[in-house]
């Protein structure tokens, strides 16, 4: 809200520039949490846990970004090794929902989540590219505002369920209060999102989010005491040999530039 109100400086990019990934960020996590309804916890994070990918994939088709090979086998490193331990501490139980007969259903969706997060980010680094001095909080402003605009269809159209969730709420103010905070937290983790966006690129956020996710199933691991097996080793190393190699390529990139100085 202090970011509308406030004077926009010249130079930013304007709102309506935001209107398809607007689009795409509104239904793409919907998809991804569709798809819990058809596949197992797991088999979603063995999907999305090559985010990375698209997001080069789609950057590269539609707005012609050249990414290195070596770049590409960090990003398919970080993205295997986040597969492999989240597959490696699942049961056999929950491995063997995967072949369910709507394995097929849940992960299209889970592909259509993945597309649309490709488009999603590949133009806000288009966006970041065409207006340079577009700030973290006018990506998330427009982002937000065309999100909202979207998000109406819940209310207006008869069966979308904006009113069920309501009423929802209404008889159950416990969950209502947990939905409060959840909006307040993911308000506040927005800004830290669309600032690494703005400052490092969208490849970089996807890396961050998708090393996150490989961090809290393994700090969960430790703090229940399950001692790792060695294919979930092998997924430690993967990642962290990823990460390893990408910061050096940006250290390699930078070193000239400083004996310049």
């Amino acid at each position: 809200m202090t970011k509308l109100w406030s004077t926009k400086s010249s130079g930013t990019a304007p709102l309506w520039e935001f209107w398809s990934p607007g689009i795409t960020n509104t239904i793409g996590p919907a998809l991804g949490l569709q798809a819990l309804k058809y596949i197992s916890y797991p088999a979603q994070v063995l999907a999305k846990s090559s985010k990375m990918i698209p997001v080069m994939l789609v950057g590269a088709l539609f707005y012609g970004i050249k990414y290195t090979l070596p770049e590409y086998i960090c990003t398919s490193l970080v993205a295997s090794g986040v597969s492999l331990f989240a597959l490696s501490k699942s049961s056999s139980k929950t491995v063997s929902k995967i072949a369910h007969p709507n394995a097929p259903l849940g992960y299209g969706l889970c592909l259509g989540n993945l597309l649309f997060d490709g488009y999603t980010n590949s133009t806000q680094d288009n966006i970041k590219k065409r207006y340079p001095k577009t700030s973290g909080w006018d990506i998330m402003l427009g982002m937000n505002l065309w999100g909202c605009v979207y998000s109406l269809y819940m209310f207006i159209l008869p069966g979308a369920g904006g009113f069920e969730a309501v009423h929802f709420c209404k008889q159950h103010p416990e969950a209502a209060w947990d939905i409060l905070w959840f909006c307040v937290c993911g308000a506040v983790g927005q800004n830290f999102i669309f600032m690494t966006i703005s400052m490092f690129g969208s490849l970089a956020n996807t890396t961050i989010t998708t090393v996150r996710k490989f961090f809290s199933i393994l700090v969960s691991s430790l703090v229940s005491g399950n001692p790792l097996s060695d294919r979930q080793w092998v997924s430690v190393f993967m990642v962290f040999g990823g990460l390893a190699y990408q910061i050096y390529l940006k250290w390699k990139r930078t070193e000239p530039r400083s004996k310049d100085l």
